[in-house]
Formats: C-alpha cells, structure tokens, sequence
C-alpha cells in the first residue's frame, strides 16, 4: 500500500478562517516552476501539467495528497518550546471570550507560518483535483469556493467583474501584490476536502 503524500500549504489568518467556517475549498497558487512554465510555453495543454505522470510540476501534489496547514502561531514564552500553541485565527482568543488562562500580550511571540511544525497544525485538507489556467478565467462561483468576499457593486464595475471575482481580485492583490490581478498568470487551481488530522 502506498503511504499517502503530505505537503505543507501557508494560508493567511483570514484564509485559515474561511477553510474553518467551510467557506474556503479550493486555493490558486502561481505556477512558478521553471519546467511547469517552459511546457506552458511550448503550447502543452494546461491540463498536460496535471496528468498524474507529471507529478513532479505540481509543487502541491496530486488528487489523494494531503496538505498540511501552517498559519500564523504563537507559545507562550514561558512554555516555549512548549506543547501549547495559540494560532492568530482562533476567535477566543481574546481575554474574556474563553480563554481566561490567556497570557499578556508580552508574554506571547507571535511566529510566522512558515515556522510552524506540522505536529502543531490543526488543519488537514486532501487534494480533490488539481488543474492549470489562468487566473482571470476564475468564475463568480469559483471566486466564492476560494473564501473571497464580495466588493460594492460599483467596485465590481469598475473591474469588468461579478462582484465576488472583484474580491477575489482585491484578495490576489493583498497577497501577492498591486498588480499581480492583472499580470493574469497561470495559476494551480487545487480542489480540497478538510479531513481529521
């Protein structure tokens, strides 16, 4: 029996969020490998790049893959390396909502996701499918599977966009820079499924 593949996967706090309220079941990351790019430019089908037998091009894995979850995290100081990890997504997080026992500000060092261990990640999510196109070819329906949030229909105007694509557009942008919207790349659009870790 074949082991099954995992990867870790960074997603910003609002993006945590919105795979938590199930709001979010599929992410689009810029096809950036080399190889992945000269097959693109050399007229393959985007859909070439996501045959099983070219797993090597997908950073992100294949249909049945696991990704685990890094986010934003934090220890205590005192406990630091320590079993307890405060993650910047939990809501009740916040002295008075739950979490009476929370230290102050002081005493916790909040740590990039991408030095979090995947033994602290809460979130496991299997790969569903796997696909290549461009990013502006993304629908209003897709835009919402990606936890966008929609834009004032006058935003949305202003785009030539459905108002959710308008603030899936406004979302790439925050991430990955003013712009990066209209570069339209070529993007690995990856379907999950949250699983129990």
């Amino acid at each position: 029996m074949t082991a099954i593949k995992e990867r870790p996967i960074l997603f910003s706090a609002p993006m945590v969020r919105a795979i938590l309220e199930g709001r979010k079941t599929v992410t689009r990351r810029e096809v950036k490998k080399q190889a992945a790019l000269n097959c693109l430019a050399a007229g393959f089908e985007p859909a070439f790049l996501a045959l099983a037998g070219n797993a090597d091009l997908c950073p992100y894995g294949q249909p049945g893959n696991r990704l685990w979850v890094r986010e934003t995290w934090a220890q205590p100081a005192h406990l630091d390396p320590g079993p307890t990890v405060y993650r910047a997504t939990y809501p009740d997080c916040i002295k008075g909502q739950g979490w009476e026992n929370l230290p102050p500000s002081d005493a916790i060092h909040w740590k990039p996701s991408i030095h979090m261990f995947r033994r602290d990640s809460r979130i496991l999510l299997e790969i569903t499918d796997v696909r290549v196109e461009r990013l502006q070819d993304i629908t209003n329906a897709e835009s919402i599977a990606e936890g966008a949030e929609p834009v004032t229909l006058a935003e949305a105007r202003s785009l030539d966009l459905l108002t959710y694509q308008a603030g899936f557009a406004r979302l790439w942008n925050s991430i990955n820079g003013p712009g990066a919207w209209a570069a339209d790349p070529w993007v690995w659009v990856v379907e999950f499924k949250r699983v129990t870790p």
